[in-house]
């Protein structure tokens, strides 16, 4: 059906977050992309994992016959994500080890997530969204 996308860095993200949780309940999906940010010397990201995720999470949400809000989390350059002091590294919720990794939300709490190393792979989406149905 629709996707409602949102971007958020670093810095926006609290503020971002706090209006998704708040909007969730007009969705019947709600999801979290975080990814790496591009260079802006190609515009591309840093991160292939990333590159090669995007469009098949994409295709999948759109696909969907679901409502869904997709907030997209850019967790920084590549130093910034390398520091293992990186807030969503370290936050309890979230708990994050690499990029991309997709999670469901649902009732303020991670029901689901796929990680970087299976986030391209089609079935592994389909399963996240079917859960949430």
């Amino acid at each position: 059906m629709t996707v409602k996308i949102v971007d958020a860095s670093l810095s926006s993200f609290d503020q971002v977050f706090s209006k998704f949780k708040a909007d969730a309940p007009n969705f019947n999906s709600n999801f979290i992309l975080f990814l790496a940010d591009n260079e802006p010397s190609t515009n591309l990201s840093w991160c292939p994992d990333c590159v090669r995720a995007e469009p098949v999470i994409y295709k999948k949400l759109e696909e969907s016959e679901a409502n869904v809000a997709l907030l997209r989390a850019y967790v920084g350059d590549r130093p910034t994500w390398r520091n293992p002091a990186h807030p969503w590294r370290t936050d309890s919720n979230f708990k994050l080890t690499g990029v991309p990794t997709l999670v469901r939300w649902e009732k303020d709490a991670i029901t689901g997530r796929v990680e970087d190393h299976e986030a391209h792979l089609p079935t592994k989406i389909d399963a996240l969204l079917a859960s949430a149905k």
